[in-house]
């Protein structure tokens, strides 16, 4: 097969990687060749095309199956009809909205997910297709550089999810920004332990394909499922906290031999947790990258800056690293403490401002040498009668209470101030009700006056989404409800 050139975009790329022979998707009932992903991609094509309707109208689909994705996106981009993966754990409620503002007469799903399909298209007024067997036919010619690959949804953290539509040349762009902080190629094995509908899942698959290498998953996250793939040479992965702390209890975290690289994400990692796990696994190499559905990586906190940790820069730990190859940030309304919205811009970032940049809703500093340190969402603020609480920040001090296991802040109203500060707190021990007044002196001693919560409640669990973030604004909801 001949070179393809740069500038020829993501799928283009994908079809040079290929090998006819060689594993492209692995589970631990089946196994993908190249040969068969671009057959099914020319099937799918062919189904997209049988749809009858319009190019350039994306096609959502209800479906956990990674290859299914894989093959859909390549042959939703040849055809003009970009895949729009949906995460098949909403309810009929969030997924119909999504719908309705896509546009698409249709919601593809698989036999699996038939029965909330029909329900979720009904209630947007449009019809469920049930996938059928993709037929292998001729692989699907490339599209141009700028056509639409897919279109994710964000997660909705702070308010309706928003759509993020990807180019050919954006997720090429992305492969090159990659290729410095992520050696990855032919022969290595990426498990991919979230769902396709979520930048996570679909950046680390459409990733380990643009490189060659082979992709590996589960249906959903479960410890047993991680142990399944023991015999499938698991290189690289990318687990969320509440992964790694169910692994460790497990004593699965190391089972993997050939485990090389772990990259965590999506949510805040206690750095005695972080400790915990460079201790577990000696010989991996660890990595965290910051950025959103928009935009990832914006930053990373490199196996190097690990390295720097270990031998004494503890700090880093809390960070999430410094600017990628090719990606500038900077820091917008900045307060008197040096804390400000994170800016960032680049080849790869989609949903890029009239300024030119990407507003991401973040707050944060930067430290003398480039380090960039989150301080939580913007959105998220506690206005305490005029003085600004910053959520993360009281978390943090909470979290290292001993009888803490998690803690979300938010704000509640509040008669006289508009609002004040509510910590929920899931105790370590499920039976008993911690000592609220002690917490409030272990926060004292650490906080302003003002940052120390004032109302406690005990939850069972944070609500989160799909991707692991807590969803402050749920407790704040319920609270203002109770």
């Amino acid at each position: 097969m001949e070179s393809v050139q740069a500038g020829s975009g993501w799928s283009a790329i994908v079809q040079e990687q290929a090998d006819p022979d060689r594993p492209v998707f692995v589970t631990a009932q089946e196994t993908w060749s190249w040969s068969t992903l671009l057959g099914r991609a020319g099937g799918a094509a062919a189904v997209l095309d049988d749809l009858g309707i319009p190019a350039g109208t994306p096609v959502p689909g209800l479906i956990d199956h990674v290859g299914l994705s894989l093959a859909l996106t390549l042959g939703g981009a040849s055809t003009g009809h970009p895949y729009a993966p949906f995460g098949t754990r909403l309810t009929t409620s969030e997924l119909s909205a999504m719908l309705r503002r896509l546009g698409s007469p249709v919601l593809l799903t698989d036999a699996a997910h038939a029965e909330h399909a029909a329900q979720v298209a009904a209630a947007a007024g449009c019809r469920s297709v049930t996938l059928p067997d993709l037929p292998l036919t001729a692989p699907p010619p490339p599209p141009g550089p700028d056509a639409v690959t897919a279109i994710l949804h964000t997660s909705g953290t702070t308010g309706l999810p928003k759509q993020v539509a990807f180019t050919e040349r954006t997720l090429e762009a992305r492969l090159h920004c990659l290729e410095g902080v992520v050696t990855l190629g032919p022969g290595d094995t990426y498990l991919v332990a979230s769902s396709v509908h979520h930048v996570a899942g679909f950046g680390n698959a459409v990733l380990t394909i643009g490189r060659g290498g082979t992709v590996a998953s589960f249906p959903r996250f479960s410890v047993d499922a991680w142990k399944e793939l023991r015999d499938k040479n698991i290189t690289h992965t990318l687990i969320v906290p509440t992964m790694i702390n169910d692994l460790l209890r497990a004593g699965a975290l190391d089972i993997h031999p050939k485990l090389r690289v772990l990259s965590y994400g999506a949510a805040p990692m206690r750095p005695d947790l972080l400790r915990t796990v460079m201790e577990t696994l000696p010989n991996v190499s660890l990595l965290q990258l910051f950025g959103q559905t928009e935009g990832t990586p914006i930053t990373g906190l490199t196996p190097a800056d690990h390295q720097r940790a270990r031998d004494g820069r503890s700090d880093l730990l809390r960070s999430v690293g410094r600017p990628v190859p090719g990606v500038e940030i900077r820091l917008a309304d900045v307060s008197p403490e040096g804390i400000g919205e994170v800016y960032a811009r680049g080849p790869h970032l989609c949903g890029i401002g009239a300024d030119g940049w990407l507003h991401t809703g973040d707050l944060g500093h930067l430290d003398g040498e480039g380090y960039l340190f989150l301080d939580g969402r913007a959105g998220d603020t506690i206005n305490r009668g005029g003085e600004n609480v910053r959520p993360q920040e009281v978390e943090e001090v909470l979290r290292a209470h001993p009888v803490v296991a998690e803690v979300a802040v938010a704000g509640v109203p509040d008669d006289r101030l508009g609002e004040t500060v509510a910590a929920f707190v899931v105790p370590k021990d499920p039976g008993a009700t911690p000592d609220w007044e002690a917490l409030r002196e272990f926060a004292r001693a650490q906080l302003a006056g003002f940052k120390v919560p004032a109302v406690w409640h005990v939850v069972d669990e944070l609500p989160r989404n799909p991707s692991g973030k807590v969803l402050r604004r749920v407790l704040a909801q319920e609270f203002a409800q109770a």
